[in-house]
Formats: C-alpha cells, structure tokens, sequence
C-alpha cells in the first residue's frame, strides 16, 4: 500500500493471485466477416441477419471487424495491450458447412495459424466451440430441438479438437445455451427467430446434452488434458422487498438453475414452470450422466443483475416493467443504480454475490468470468482519442467485486472482458459497442478506447489501483 500526506488522496493497490489468467473475449460470427470464403458454409445468423427486420437497420455479419483477414494485426494489437489469454470461438460452418462429414481443410488451417500466432506473442488461445452460429442445414433438419444436433456437435468438438488439440489451454463447449434456447426458439429475438416454446424446451436439453457429448469427444482426443468447461449467462437475482422473495426463487431457477443445475447437480430445478423444462421423452437414460460429467471449471458471463418485485400490472410504477409468464412479478430497474446503452442495470455487487453463490453450489470448482463488459455511446474525439470513462468505471468497480469475491475463498482464476473489439452486436446491428477497442466499421481502422489503457495497466500489474480520498 502507498500513502500519500493528509488530504491528499490514497491509493490502494490490490493484487489479485499470482497465475490469475487475463484476457478478452470475442465471437466468431461478431468480427470474423469472410462470410463467403474458403468454403464457409451458411449459418442461422447468416440467414437472420439477412432478413428484413430481423437486425437493426438491416445490418449483417458479412464483414463485421473483417477479423479473418486481419488476424495478424489484431494479435499484435493485443500483445502490445498485455493480454495473456484470448477467447474467441470456432466458426461450426467454416469447418463443417452443412455440419456434418469431413473438416474444411482452409478452416482448420485458418484457426490452426491463430492459435500458434497467438502461442508465438506468449498469449493463451481460449476455444469456444459454438458461439450461436449453427450452421444453416443443420437448422434446416430441425436444429437444437433434436437430438441429433447434440450429436453432430459432437463430432465437430472432436474434429476441432484433434486439429488444435493441446495448443489450447482452455475449451468451452457453449456460450450461453440459455440464450439460444430462449432467445433463438422461444422468443424469436435471436436466429434462427423461432417462438415455440415446445421447441425451446428441447432446445435447453439437446444442447446440454451436445455439451456432455462434446465434453466427452474432447477428452478422448485432448493428449494432455487442457481443462474443459461451458460459458452460462448468470445473473445474480434479488428480491425488490421481502414479499417477492419466493418470486426471486422462482425467476433464480429459471434465469440460471436451469441450465445450472444439470451441469454441476445432474438434474433440472423443480421450481421452474413446466413450460421450460424438457418433457421426460427427451431425457434418455444416462443423459444426465453426460452432462453432469465433471468439468474443470464454469464461464461465468456477468453483466446485470435482476431485481424482481410484487406488483399489480395495472399499477406499474416508471422503473418497473411485466416479467412475462409471472403474473404480478415485475422486473423493478432502481434508480439509484446506472445503466449502460443497453439498458441495463449496473451493479458490481450482484458479481460479487453470484460468485459467492456459485462457491456454495459448487465447492471448490474453478472459476473464469468469461464475459464482463458494458456498452457505451463511444465516438472518436477531435483529438484522435475514445475517452470512455464509463467503462473505466465499470470495469474498476466490477474487478473490484472479483477481488472481494476471491478474498472471501471463491475459486476465481481469471478474468476475460468482452470485449476485444467493437463488433456486431446480434439484433442490435453495429449500433451498440462493447468493445476496449474502437472499430471504424467502414475503414476497419482500430483505435484503442481509454478503458483499453486502463485494462492494460491492470493486466501488467495484476492488480487494481484503488483510488480513494483521504479520510473515506
């Protein structure tokens, strides 16, 4: 600790553990574009975004950051940052196109170059398997709602996995299974933009089960055993006031435990409705084995909590809104608290509380946030500079939280922020920015934002500076 004289101001550094891993996150359909090239094959967000209405102002993922043919820059922008760990994930349609039969030989070579170049800058590669890009003929044969789908992701793991095989020192089977589930068949927001709640449901088994499967596919190819888990959007749920405790239970089962549970319990929450959970002709027997199989350690992608109240509809307050399908529950947004352009809530406290529910659910599992990052009305000023202090603040705050959850015994082993580059944000087109690094979408050119700086310093450091005044 370094004091300075009274009055002044006080700074206090905080290391976190020695070997904390930290990175930043990215997604293949976000900022690769290529998306006609060396044999890629079409996926659901291809035909999403290219139809009307579907994405903000019509935009498309046909170039995005034009990472594919920029790679070598971008590894050389994050080593000059510091980083020590890049997630980004594998294109399913690039090395299977129709997601099925023999591996597109370009791709493999593609994936098989960034890895070693990111190997080369003393940079770990972190491989996430499906970040939503299904492949289009695969939707076309049903999609995740059959079981077939979990199989064939099987076999693409173990294609991918012999290919790049130890050289990655992290393997994710999923990124956020809730949100494809919900948001691709359930409520049509996300591709393939189905509303089928029957779907949905066997949406939520088939890829769990694809994530037991290709657990298993990968363990049976990965020589020296490179640790394997899943990415799952949480949140951490809290009751407005004492009266909606039991709806806080219930949106908890149904916001994270269903996904939750069957990976570390082997079995679905019965405190969730019956409308999302798979109906029992789906489960076989030994399904719940496979996905319950041990991992070596759970994503956690963090960015809001959700606070829920008891609230008539017809007497809603300016803050609050319905939660559908919890009649006289209503998601409350209390106005102390900020918000991001997304809208959404800004509350470090709820990470450091989801962590530490995650130690007692889990005792001793290992830990990564995965994603952890905030959109903001970023712009390059006139003097060539991103001055999102916004970011700064939120990223400060939420480290801070993954510091106090680690003081407090939680597993935490490292930290990935989301994201690298501003990129295509699903629905939203390129109208929201989540990026340490700021992309001129129409020159491709790449400008470091403050928050990148800031990121950087702590990364060098493994530590945070925290700032107080004297005397609080």
């Amino acid at each position: 600790m370094t004091t300075t004289p009274a009055g002044a101001a006080t700074e206090t550094v905080l290391a976190f553990p020695s070997g904390f891993l930290w990175g930043a996150s990215t997604a293949a359909y976000q900022i690769e574009g290529a998306a006609h090239e060396d044999g890629r094959g079409s996926s659901i967000w291809d035909t999403f975004s290219h139809t009307p209405g579907r994405v903000r102002r019509g935009d498309t993922g046909d170039i995005a950051c034009d990472a594919y043919h920029r790679s070598s820059d971008d590894l050389d922008l994050m080593a000059s940052l510091g980083l020590q760990a890049y997630r980004f994930s594998i294109a399913w349609p690039r090395i299977q196109p129709t997601g099925k039969g023999p591996a597109n030989q370009p791709a493999l070579d593609h994936y098989r170059a960034l890895v070693d170049g990111l190997r080369t800058r003393g940079i770990a590669p972190a491989v996430t398997l499906y970040h939503w890009d299904l492949p289009q003929s695969l939707e076309d044969a049903g999609g995740w709602p059959e079981r077939e789908t979990a199989e064939r992701f099987a076999e693409y793991a173990a294609i991918v996995g012999e290919a790049l095989g130890d050289a990655v020192a992290l393997w994710i089977t999923l990124n956020e299974p809730e949100v494809v589930a919900n948001q691709g068949y359930r409520t049509g927001r996300h591709a393939p933009g189905l509303r089928d709640p029957d779907r949905a449901a066997a949406a939520t088994h088939h890829l769990l089960l694809g994530h037991g499967l290709a657990t298993e596919a990968l363990r049976a190819v990965l020589r020296t055993g490179a640790p394997v888990g899943i990415t799952l959007n949480l949140t951490h749920v809290r009751a407005a006031e004492d009266d909606a405790l039991g709806a806080a239970t219930a949106v908890d089962a149904e916001a994270n435990r269903i996904f939750l549970d069957p990976v570390v319990k082997g079995a679905y929450p019965a405190q969730a409705r019956p409308v999302l959970l798979p109906p029992d002709r789906l489960v076989h027997e030994g399904d719940m084995d496979l996905i319950s199989a041990p991992i070596d350690f759970l994503g956690v992608n963090y960015y809001a909590p959700t606070v829920v109240g008891r609230r008539d509809w017809s007497e809603l307050r300016r803050n609050e809104q319905p939660l559908e399908g919890h009649p006289g529950v209503v998601t409350v947004f209390p106005e102390e608290l900020a918000r991001t352009s997304m809208g959404w809530l800004v509350d470090p406290d709820g990470l450091r509380e989801l962590l530490l529910r995650l130690q007692r659910d889990a005792p001793g599992l290992p830990l990564y946030i995965t994603e952890n990052g905030c959109a903001a009305d970023d712009y390059v000023d006139p003097e060539g500079g991103v001055d999102d202090d916004e970011r700064v603040r939120y990223l400060h705050d939420h480290l801070l939280a993954a510091h106090q959850a680690i003081g407090a015994g939680v597993a935490l082993r490292g930290y990935f922020v989301w994201s690298l580059l501003d990129n295509f944000e699903w629905a939203h087109g390129y109208s929201r920015r989540f990026g340490i690094v700021f992309v001129d979408f129409g020159t491709q050119r790449r400008v470091p934002k403050q928050s990148a700086a800031y990121y950087s310093r702590v990364v060098r450091g493994n530590a945070l500076v925290n700032v107080r005044a004297a005397g609080t």
